[in-house]
């Protein structure tokens, strides 16, 4: 599946982000998607992921937990996050990614994730 992020952008700290993650090539409706993002000098991390199933099963960061919501519009064959309340340690470049590995509480990891997106730049400004 091919993967096209968009909705990057700069705010200033406490405003509101939405991105888009749009697939092709494949049955979207088979893979589980994430976000995961990565900060200048830093590690790639998990941020927030959504299974593919009709109940649609949330997974969050601590991080982000309570400010981020993950959602996914099958029939669109797009994935979302959208970002409340963002700080300015939210800045990085977020990619979507998906799998067809189930996800799990016990830790979702880029390894299992064999389809990424091109990344957008979320900047916020304190």
């Amino acid at each position: 599946v091919q993967l096209q992020a968009s909705g990057g952008g700069l705010v200033q700290a406490g405003g509101s982000l939405r991105l888009s993650c749009a697939a092709s090539g494949r049955t979207f409706s088979n893979y589980h998607m994430a976000w995961f993002r990565q900060a200048l000098g830093k590690e790639c991390e998990f941020v927030a992921g959504i299974s593919w199933s009709g109940g649609k099963t949330t997974y969050y960061a601590d991080s982000v937990k309570g400010r981020f919501t993950i959602s996914r519009d099958n029939a669109k064959n797009t994935v979302y996050l959208q970002m409340n309340s963002l700080r300015p340690e939210d800045t990085a470049v977020y990619f979507c990614a998906a799998t067809t590995l189930p996800l799990k509480r016990s830790g979702i990891h880029k390894e299992h994730f064999g389809s990424w997106g091109q990344g957008t730049l979320v900047t916020v400004s304190s």
